[in-house]
């Protein structure tokens, strides 16, 4: 995974009312660390942008959304969200995923290089070279 990949821009957007929703979650984003916060195309939206490993669009919306905040729920918007969350939760579990332990793997091939292999048939030996 590239280090671009773990940094997001995404959109935010609001209902249309409450009017100032965005001017007043710009507000309240400004003073959070590591987040970066702009007006978007029109004061519906804010543009955000973060890195994966400290915020996700989920938890900002959700957060956005218990302070009282009405974002708007038409379809394309609930789709567009709903697939940066998937993507943004595999992202995080795959960023959190441990490394294989090699140490491990190669005790394992240590032992197995010393058991011994073969022909595991019971038959017996001069019954295999009949001619």
């Amino acid at each position: 995974m590239r280090p671009c990949d773990l940094e997001k821009n995404r959109e935010i957007v609001f209902h249309a009312l409450p009017a100032g929703q965005a001017e007043r979650a710009l507000a309240l984003l400004a003073g959070l660390e590591g987040l970066k916060v702009t007006i978007g195309a029109d004061v519906y939206r804010l543009q955000v942008r973060y890195h994966i490993c400290e915020y996700t669009l989920e938890g900002l919306e959700t957060a956005l959304a218990s302070q009282g905040f009405h974002l708007d729920n038409s379809l394309l918007c609930k789709l567009r969200r709903a697939l940066a969350y998937y993507c943004e939760s595999v992202q995080r579990r795959n960023v959190a995923a441990n490394e294989p332990d090699i140490k491990s793997q190669q005790a394992f091939m240590k032992a197995y290089e010393r058991h011994l292999h073969g022909d595991c048939d019971e038959t017996p030996e001069e019954w295999r070279s009949y001619k």
